[in-house]
């Protein structure tokens, strides 16, 4: 048991939190919520011990292994893959060199009845049990097991982790943490970089081998999936529900329905005494019920009420010039980068108004064949685009290609044209753009406020073929639901390179899945896809087994 007492947290003068107090039991699963900005990962920090807050303590027993993974990653080493992950059984390492020194400390000494010796037997008895605990455990096989089920292939496991994209290097850092059995998992949007397959195995990982765990995270399948309780960092305080997301939704917002009642009722008290001390202020008889009543609304406490959801607000692209009857179409393309085949053979065409969904493990092409479709590198094939295809392209690195110079309302205003021009302020609220944020230089955003600027940039541009790579990576729930309806209503063709489920899931018609140097098309949603996908799954470890 982990538990939280009082923590406070303030940054120059203004509070994150304070007298933030609850218990981490082992079995719980636990969604962290709260808008952008609420402190969240701060109080990730401070629960990992890498920042100290500003009054409160966080109590766990002696032994406890708190892990943590954080949104970025903070180093990096020149070890391979398989060495890096092994890395989490250092400190059972260190515990067997200790041990060794200590047996050998009893041999030599004959001082058998004085404290030291009676403490060095006693540290003796306490490393052996931890040690024979973890006896017959096969640690190379674990680092197997683990890195297979993140997606890494046994030729990959002899690498130099600095060969790897930064996605691929948190994932090391994730198999570090998964098999230190710690007490307490904590993780911030862990599945921003894995494919559908290894969030899976993550769930089920987590689901049926983890202790505790703490998340954050935007993915609401895979909260969904794993929680059991979701404590939301709301105004500085917290609200603890005993369930998961879903049914936490439906009850935050019983919760604000009750908050704004007591609100307008207090509202109206106070309005009603006001208007007293307003009437009878100079009237003699008076005096001392006016004097009462200006005492008592200076004690008054006023209900606050949570922040307003804005999701009901709409987005819409703009209407799309008519494309001709297939947007794209594939034939025999491949693509080698020199002697190494990503795909071959792809043949399909999109038709006008479809919504396809590209998914696949990392590094499977799925990427590479949208950089081919739009014209950015050479392959093999004949790969063509239909009559008056105007794309629109989000890329992973869309970010850096934004005019640096310019602030946040103006690249929204330069391509914004008609009657979107009224609601530029509420598309950038929506996309967590608050008004001090709208005078800020570009240059100065973080990568996730750029890409979400981005996504703003595309939402008003009009196309008739839309290709988003992993458009939801830095975007919030209420975020990503405002952009999905607005997807769901595009006239157009859409493309979408995405891992989140939830965000795929009643969207997209076709799946091209891309795997073993092929590109394979599935004539279902992605919910029908996963479950015939994992009964395969299951079938070939039956077989095996």
């Amino acid at each position: 048991m982990i538990s939280i007492d009082g923590l406070a947290v303030e940054f120059g003068g203004t509070t994150l939190f304070k007298d933030i107090s609850f218990v981490v039991n082992d079995k719980d699963r636990i969604a962290l919520m709260g808008k952008n900005g609420a402190g969240k990962s701060t109080l990730l920090k401070v629960l990992a011990g890498i920042q100290t807050p500003t009054s409160g303590k966080v109590s766990a027993p002696k032994e406890a292994i708190i892990a943590y993974l954080p949104q970025h990653l903070m180093n990096e080493s020149n070890l391979t893959v398989f060495e890096e992950a092994s890395k989490a059984f250092s400190q059972m390492l260190l515990i067997q060199k200790e041990l060794d020194e200590l047996n050998e400390q009893l041999t030599i000494r004959t001082d058998y009845e004085s404290e030291d010796y009676y403490a060095i037997i006693e540290k003796v008895s306490d490393l052996s049990e931890k040690i024979y605990s973890q006896s017959e455990i096969n640690y190379d096989a674990e680092v197997e097991k683990i890195l297979l089920g993140l997606g890494f292939l046994r030729t990959d496991f002899q690498r130099k982790t600095t060969e790897f994209s930064g996605g691929w290097r948190m994932r090391i850092e994730l198999a570090k943490i998964l098999l230190q059995n710690p007490d307490l998992i904590l993780l911030d949007e862990p599945t921003n970089h894995l494919d559908i397959e290894s969030v899976q195995w993550l769930e089920d990982f987590l689901i049926n081998s983890a202790k505790a765990v703490m998340v954050i995270s935007h993915d609401r399948a895979f909260i969904d999936t794993i929680t059991t309780r979701t404590i939301e960092v709301s105004m500085g305080r917290i609200y603890d529900y005993k369930v998961n997301y879903s049914k936490y939704l439906e009850l935050r917002q019983e919760r604000r329905q009750q908050q704004q009642k007591a609100y307008d009722e207090q509202q109206k008290f106070i309005a009603d005494n006001q208007a007293f001390i307003d009437r009878f202020k100079g009237t003699y008889s008076k005096t001392l019920s006016v004097q009462s009543r200006v005492k008592m609304l200076a004690k008054l406490e006023i209900v606050e009420v949570d922040e307003v959801d804005t999701s009901h607000l709409k987005l819409r692209f703009p209407p799309s010039p008519r494309s001709g009857n297939y947007p794209v179409t594939a034939e025999d393309v491949s693509k080698h980068y020199g002697k190494h085949l990503v795909f071959s053979g792809a043949n399909f065409s999109i038709t006008r108004g479809e919504k396809v969904a590209f998914v696949g493990k990392n590094g499977e092409g799925k990427s590479t064949l949208v950089q081919a479709i739009m014209g950015e590198i050479e392959h093999s094939g004949k790969l063509t685009l239909g009559h008056n295809v105007q794309i629109g392209y989000f890329a992973q690195n869309e970010a850096s290609k934004l005019n640096e110079n310019l602030t946040v309302f103006q690249t929204i205003d330069d391509v914004a044209k008609g009657d979107i021009r009224t609601k530029i302020k509420d598309i950038l609220g929506a996309f967590m753009f608050g008004g001090e944020e709208w005078e800020k230089k570009v240059k100065i955003l973080s990568g996730g406020e750029k890409t979400r600027l981005a996504m703003i940039k595309l939402l008003l541009e009009p196309v008739n073929l839309l290709i988003l790579d992993e458009p939801t990576n830095h975007l919030d729930m209420r975020t990503k639901d405002i952009l999905k309806q607005a997807l769901m209503d595009f006239d157009g063709t859409l493309i979408l390179v995405s891992h989140d489920r939830d965000f795929l899931n009643g969207m997209v018609s076709k799946i091209y899945e891309f795997g073993n140097k092929q590109v394979k098309e599935h004539l279902e949603g992605i919910g029908e896809f996963l479950a015939r996908k994992k009964m395969e799954h299951l079938r070939e470890l039956e077989a095996k087994k």
